[in-house]
């Protein structure tokens, strides 16, 4: 991929970050507390795919992308570690909520993580710059 590819798909991948992230608003206003998670875990995953590639840093699976964050940015400090628990937290609560059986998110559990992942994406936004 060459550098002017790196930047198109980042910058692409940064908006269908924010995309999730509104769709996750439109679903906590609605109650729709498992389909809020797995927006925002996808917000968080579309945006940290985009400055994994704006950096060439290649990751072809979830768990291959949540994998190369770790080392190249919550590690050295660049992004702060919070964020990269926040994003554990969400790549294992999306599982739980698309997949587990009897298994409901509600206000309680999703309400205080959506700042903080705008956050987080406002974050990614700047280090992909």
């Amino acid at each position: 991929m060459t550098p002017a590819d790196r930047d198109a798909y980042s910058k692409y991948r940064l908006e269908k970050a924010w995309e999730a992230y509104s769709a996750a608003e439109v679903l906590i206003a609605n109650q729709q507390w498992n389909a809020a998670v797995n927006r925002l875990y996808y917000a968080i995953y579309y945006s940290v795919s985009g400055v994994l590639a704006k950096k060439g840093i290649d990751s072809k699976t979830h768990a291959g992308t949540k994998t190369q964050f770790l080392p190249h940015f919550i590690k050295p400090g660049t992004i702060d570690i919070r964020f990269g628990k926040l994003y554990a937290d969400l790549f294992d609560w999306r599982q739980r909520g698309d997949y587990g059986d009897f298994f409901d998110f509600n206000q309680e559990d999703v309400l205080p993580i959506l700042q903080p992942t705008r956050e987080m994406l406002e974050v990614i936004a700047t280090e992909a710059k």
